[in-house]
């Protein structure tokens, strides 16, 4: 996987050109290698996508995001083969212990609480709230059976936002959440795939109609990294904005720390996707965790 991440807004015709990916904006054409592309964004619904480059970016395991017109992100393109030993990970992937799996929950569960505490110490937030999350992590139970990140999750955003905030309200906070969330789920549902398992087969999310439910157990403990950005840069603003969405984006490009070292975000999901999956394949005891706090990536 590359390290560029791209976002286009502006672009009538996206080509592959002798192994590169070619803009087109008017009169004028700009080249980037696919090899070093981590995530591409595109964010204008009338640009034109050839064939031949979606099957060069899917072959290159590029994180590939197609927004609609409310800029939004609305798909993702994702190879059909990951990985040569897709069909036997699937099967692991398919015969999984349940039991395995709520102990797996739980400690995902304990870390998202532990990474939101995390953001509300470094944004001086509600001392109480911290130490009642505290407790929410000592009570959390085997497939988080009381609900505790439900609990949790209320009193941090409350907490982080302000007493008025309610999730998914159409609101520039909301907006900001949903864009970062999304962007964090794709690049983690290419790198479940290129590892070659299922995305939609999940370990605590069963939705039936979502195809991303793994991704979406995953996803949790790196949901703090977004609302630091959001509580840092939307609070006062009116309009969710184009430089918004370009930092969003941005945050893969930041590293984090992750057994003991730092480590680039798309790394981090690597080491913590692969130590999931020696847990749950019980070929390891303890799985790693990565912390919620940035770092430049010249770090």
């Amino acid at each position: 996987m590359g390290h560029r991440v791209i976002y286009v807004e502006r672009c009538e015709y996206l080509r592959l050109y002798l192994d590169n990916l070619k803009v087109e904006i008017k009169e004028n054409e700009i080249l980037f290698p696919i090899a070093d592309i981590q995530i591409l964004v595109i964010d204008n619904y009338k640009s034109h996508l050839s064939v031949p480059l979606i099957n060069k970016l899917t072959e290159n395991n590029v994180c590939t995001i197609l927004c609609g017109v409310d800029h939004l992100p609305k798909s993702y393109v994702l190879p059909m083969n990951g990985h040569f030993s897709s069909s036997g990970n699937i099967e692991k992937q398919i015969e999984w212990n349940p039991y395995k799996k709520e102990e797996l929950h739980a400690l995902i569960v304990k870390h998202k609480i532990l990474n939101q505490i995390e953001i509300l110490k470094e944004n001086n937030r509600s001392f109480e709230v911290c130490q009642k999350l505290y407790q929410f992590v000592d009570e959390v139970q085997l497939g988080d059976c009381t609900n505790r990140e439900g609990l949790a999750a209320k009193m941090y955003f409350r907490a982080l936002f302000g007493n008025d905030f309610i999730r998914f309200e159409e609101d520039v906070i909301n907006a900001g959440l949903n864009y970062g969330y999304s962007i964090f789920r794709s690049l983690i549902t290419s790198i479940i795939v290129a590892k070659g398992y299922l995305a939609n087969l999940g370990i605590f999310h069963k939705g039936k109609t979502n195809m991303f439910n793994l991704s979406d157990d995953i996803i949790e403990v790196f949901r703090p990294i977004v609302d630091n950005y959001v509580y840092n840069h939307l609070m006062d603003e009116i309009l969710f904005k184009q430089q918004h969405r370009e930092d969003l984006i941005n945050l893969t490009n930041y590293k984090v720390k992750i057994d003991g070292r730092k480590q680039t975000i798309a790394n981090a999901i690597n080491i913590y996707l692969d130590s999931i999956f020696k847990y749950l394949n019980e070929e390891e005891e303890f799985v790693i965790f990565p912390d919620p706090v940035l770092f430049p990536n010249d770090i």
